[in-house]
């Protein structure tokens, strides 16, 4: 049951994987489909322009764009234009004066003495209600009622003296008194903090009127509430019932006094930044063309003034037209390698899937680079020791080419390598170093993976890319003078570490991509090339023919495509998938007949032909069922080209009446198109040597030779190889690879004699010896002769 189980559920989870799959695989085949989608091209071409603007723009580089006093310039800088800049510290230091001198602000309220003397009365009036049994409660309450009318803490004991002093009159009139007395001078919080406010500078406002007050003389009239304090205590608080009393009201007047010049901070903090507001920025004007530093120069502190307000000042104001720029730039740069490579460039045929292809490698490419250059930048504070700039050694600027390479072809690498090296440049404040870098292991990086088939590949191209880089790396260190310093220990270690930093990227990537996008790389094609595949494995039980067939001509390819530096894995794979169209009606090819009737015998020759042209579309149908890739089912679709099929043309003629209608030559020529590559071309070629072998009754190197130099003479006059890149010398090279394998597979043995006893054995029963049976018979020989005669003709060949 367990089992069971589990086999339900992964019998649930395999078509939710497979349709994820084919959903991003049939999206890929749409875009693919697309090569004439022109508004499709510009779209991305805008998209993927504006991607990367908003990623190079943004943020500074490893060229450091700040300086310090004492810094050495890197080279000479010239402002490109006037600028009218702002000297900060100036600005700032006149800003904080002009703050300093402000006055504080002062409250002066001369209504004080009247204020506290009616809280006084307010007091005594509670209290003589309280007495009168006018309150609810004589307790806490009473006393919180009298405090708050005081504005202090009260005791039983003061409320009980002011009590005994009934309605106070008196006593009020001894409190306003002595209050008149007091605040005549101006009470203040602290008398020191006050004096040194004085020496700052003050402002006297009286809330009266809200008038500046004078106070040329406050200086001899000040007293603090301490001093206050004590000109109360000493004074004599008539109409208070005895000594006691007075001493507690007195006490309770000192507890109850408050300053009468209060500081305002609110008021003297808005003055401030008034103040402040009111400085103007001082402005320093730089002239369009002037020489702010020269190279190798140490930056003054007026110089690194300079360089720095121009250089937020551009980051400020030119954010957008730098966008803009570059955002043109890129559109400038993309565009016309694009087009030169589209009319000059035979491997240049980029459908619209490839674009989008290039579009997200290169917009992933760029952005991690940004993001290990914010690393990188964290980096520099970690190990201040380690200059920024050594970390661009680090990056995999030829990831992006390697993959291009591996996935499309090796012209498309290298314009990808020239339009991507001067945008890396920009993005890393335009440094030439970084282009020189970036092109020169790009395109390193992608010619060592070339013909990739296996993994390992990848990571000796990487080896390869750091090599380059140490390459770059010491002259660069020698150019800034840093060979005998530490530098060159971490920028050695940087650049072999960023080369195989690449082959790790690429290695991860490509199966996604293969997954995704549907492609058939060299790695995908050692897959493709076992026999035990399910496809051909079909193909050799239903059309064991065809199977020894294509078999046989995936040997003659990969040793031309080997002698004419094609791609051997590509034609071998294509040869065994060539003819699988034939899984359908296998009966139909003469390789597949075996003492049967032949079904054409039965066929009108329109209809043959038909049979015949029609292996070509289903075996691309087919090819495109099992996601063989792009290339297999090119070969597939161009590996007969436009060839005639003369035996049913001429036998067509043969049975043609003067009352039919006139015969069309193209009802029996395949659809096409021509081979367009050179492996496509091979296949073609070696399927119909291969298919002529077999009618040799006597396949001596000579008779193998000639046959073989007759068809490629044949399918050359035809026209087939016009549109592919095979010169006349690669055709040589082509008939001795295949006069070679060929040899090879009809050569001569030796037939060993027989004891005579068994000779005499066999005989007696009827059979014969192997010599016998190398020999063929008159009849078999001219059935051999005309079979091998119709076969040529049947491949488009006459003798």
């Amino acid at each position: 049951m367990p089992n069971d189980q589990a086999g339900k559920e992964n019998s649930e989870k395999k078509p939710i994987t497979l349709s994820v799959k084919h959903y991003f695989s049939s999206v890929a085949d749409r875009l693919g489909d697309r090569q004439n989608g022109k508004s499709f091209r510009i779209i991305l071409l805008i998209l993927t322009s504006l991607l990367l603007t908003l990623i190079i723009v943004p943020g500074q580089q490893f060229i450091g764009s700040r300086f310090n006093p004492g810094d050495i310039a890197p080279t000479n800088i010239k402002a490109t234009q006037g600028y009218l800049l702002e000297d900060r510290a100036l600005t700032e230091k006149k800003r904080a004066a002009a703050i300093s001198s402000v006055p504080y602000v002062y409250n002066y309220y001369p209504n004080q003495a009247k204020e506290l003397t009616g809280r006084f009365e307010r007091a005594f009036a509670l209290i003589s209600e309280g007495a009168q049994g006018k309150q609810a409660d004589n307790g806490e309450s009473l006393q919180r009622s009298v405090g708050e009318a005081l504005g202090c803490s009260v005791t039983n004991a003061e409320i009980n003296a002011m009590e005994r002093m009934g309605s106070g009159d008196s006593a009020l009139s001894g409190v306003d008194r002595i209050l008149t007395i007091v605040y005549g001078r101006r009470v203040v919080a602290d008398r020191k903090l006050f004096s040194a406010d004085r020496n700052h500078g003050i402002v006297v406002i009286d809330t009266n009127n809200g008038k500046i007050a004078d106070t040329a003389d406050a200086g001899k009239s000040i007293i603090d509430v301490e001093e206050a304090g004590k000109i109360i205590l000493k004074s004599d608080l008539r109409g208070a019932h005895g000594n006691r009393d007075s001493s507690i009201l007195k006490g309770l007047l000192v507890k109850a006094l408050r300053p009468n010049l209060v500081f305002d901070r609110d008021a003297t903090d808005k003055k401030k930044r008034e103040a402040g507001e009111a400085v103007r920025p001082v402005l320093f004007q730089v002239k369009r063309g002037e020489m702010i530093v020269r190279e190798g120069e140490r930056i003054s502190e007026e110089q690194a003034l300079k360089l720095n307000n121009i250089f937020e000042t551009r980051q400020g104001m030119n954010k957008v037209f730098s966008g803009i720029g570059i955002f043109g730039l890129i559109l400038v740069i993309f565009y016309f390698p694009f087009r030169f490579g589209q009319k000059n460039i035979r491997k240049f045929n980029l459908n619209g899937k490839d674009l989008l292809l290039l579009s997200l490698i290169t917009v992933a490419i760029f952005l991690a680079l940004r993001i290990s250059h914010n690393v990188s930048a964290a980096l520099g504070l970690i190990f201040p020791n380690i200059d920024t700039n050594d970390y661009f050694y680090l990056l995999p600027f030829a990831a992006g080419p390697m993959l291009v390479r591996i996935i499309l072809n090796s012209e498309v690498a290298l314009v990808y390598c020239a339009a991507c090296a001067p945008l890396l440049g920009i993005m890393f404040n335009d440094s030439l170093t970084v282009v020189i870098y970036a092109l020169l292991g790009g395109v390193i990086g992608a010619h060592g993976v070339r013909q990739c088939k296996d993994r390992g590949t990848i990571y000796t191209a990487g080896l390869k890319v750091s090599v380059v880089n140490l390459a770059l790396a010491v002259p660069f260190q020698i150019l800034n003078d840093t060979m005998l310093t530490m530098q060159i220990v971490y920028v050695v270690i940087f650049a072999f570490i960023g080369g195989l930093a690449n082959a790790l990227i690429v290695s991860g990537t490509i199966p996604i991509l293969e997954t995704v996008f549907q492609y058939t790389t060299d790695i995908k094609l050692l897959e493709l090339s076992n026999l035990n595949s399910p496809i051909l494995r079909e193909l050799m039980i239903r059309a064991p023919g065809t199977y020894h067939h294509s078999v046989m001509v995936g040997n003659l390819v990969e040793a031309a495509a080997e002698a004419i530096n094609a791609n051997p894995l590509l034609a071998r794979v294509a040869a065994y998938y060539h003819d699988i169209g034939k899984i359908s009606k296998p009966l139909y090819f003469i390789e597949n007949i075996r003492g049967v009737e032949n079904k054409h015998d039965k066929l009108t020759p329109n209809m043959s032909s038909l049979i015949l042209i029609s292996h070509v579309k289903e075996g691309v149908e087919l090819a495109r069922d099992k996601r063989l890739g792009r290339p297999i089912v090119d070969i597939i679709k161009q590996h007969h080209g436009t060839a005639l099929i003369k035996y049913f043309y001429q036998k067509a003629k043969t049975h043609d009446t003067p009352d039919s209608p006139p015969l069309d030559e193209t009802d029996f020529r395949y659809p096409g198109p021509k081979p367009q590559t050179r492996e496509a071309a091979l296949v073609l070629l070696a399927d119909c040597v291969e298919a002529a072998s077999k009618t040799l009754t006597d396949p001596t190197p000579a008779r193998i030779q000639g046959m073989v130099q007759k068809i490629i003479n044949n399918i050359f006059i035809d026209g087939q190889l016009e549109e592919c890149e095979m010169s006349l010398k690669s055709l040589h090279e082509i008939a001795k690879s295949f006069n070679c394998v060929l040899s090879g597979i009809y050569h001569q043995r030796i037939d060993y004699p027989e004891p005579v006893y068994k000779v005499s054995e066999r005989k007696k029963n009827g059979e014969s010896t192997d010599r016998e049976q190398a020999k063929a018979s008159p009849d078999s020989s001219g059935r051999t002769e005309k079979s091998g005669g119709d076969d040529l003709k049947r491949l488009g060949i006459s003798k």
